[in-house]
């Protein structure tokens, strides 16, 4: 898929050819018409069960104050789509959107992040210094990130490392899948300690994918916020996993 301005149109969708039109919040976007698939794989399962819980959590458990908390935080902090435009989403969306990650986090990693129903009240996404990482076959994953950033000693605060599928290393771009591989909580009684490093056995134990030499990696990183901001997802790589 891809985002697009256009001199012609203003709004388009449907299918030409071999290629399909659309338009979202974000700007109008075009890509290859295809039959959808469905692998139903553990992870897209996870993440399924996510939002139809948290759709339900904010038509039958949130109050009326509380959505239009998030309909206020959604309005007042905007998004930025790939071509640098800004956007709006709902409060739905935002509510949704600060909590599926987190909810994924418990399901998977037995984490104890839970659902954040109040909206924040500062009106960003949380900023955080982007994480680097080496791959290599002994010792898997290793993660270097900034424990002096706001979110490591900030209570109910984490970041979540998701996992991109390797790739052939003549590859330069990589936008999924991901899979969540693990979360670095935030504690105020002490920094958590960097570097992260993820042995191969616990990859393989987390559902990872294998860290094989020559491969091209990517790690996609997410911080949530104990008061519900949640940042863009910040993309690291290709590295290459060496002996």
């Amino acid at each position: 898929m891809a985002l697009f301005k256009s001199q012609l149109v203003t709004q388009v969708s449907g299918s030409v050819g071999g290629t399909t039109y659309a338009h979202t919040a974000s700007g109008m976007y075009m890509r290859a018409r295809s039959i959808p698939v469905n692998p139903n794989t553990g992870p897209q399962l996870q993440v399924r069960s996510a939002l139809t819980e948290l759709v339900m959590r904010w038509i039958d458990t949130l109050t009326a104050a509380q959505r239009a908390a998030w309909n206020l935080w959604a309005v007042n902090t905007p998004f930025t789509n790939p071509l640098g435009d800004s956007f709006n989403i709902s409060g739905q969306n935002a509510y949704i959107g600060a909590n599926t990650a987190r909810r994924q986090s418990d399901a998977k990693l037995g984490s104890t992040l839970g659902f954040v129903d109040d909206a924040p009240t500062v009106y960003d996404r949380g900023d955080f210094t982007t994480p680097t990482f080496a791959a290599d076959v002994v010792t898997g994953l290793t993660i270097t990130f900034t424990n002096t950033d706001t979110w490591a000693t900030e209570d109910g605060a984490s970041m979540l490392v998701f996992q991109g599928q390797p790739k052939n290393p003549t590859r330069n771009f990589f936008k999924g899948p991901y899979r969540l591989l693990a979360n670095i909580d935030g504690d105020s009684g002490g920094a958590p300690a960097s570097p992260l490093v993820i042995g191969p056995a616990l990859i393989t134990a987390l559902a990872g994918f294998p860290v094989s030499e020559g491969n091209a990696n990517w790690l996609r990183f997410v911080v949530v916020r104990a008061d519900g901001r949640y940042s863009s997802g910040r993309v690291v790589g290709p590295v290459i996993v060496t002996p």
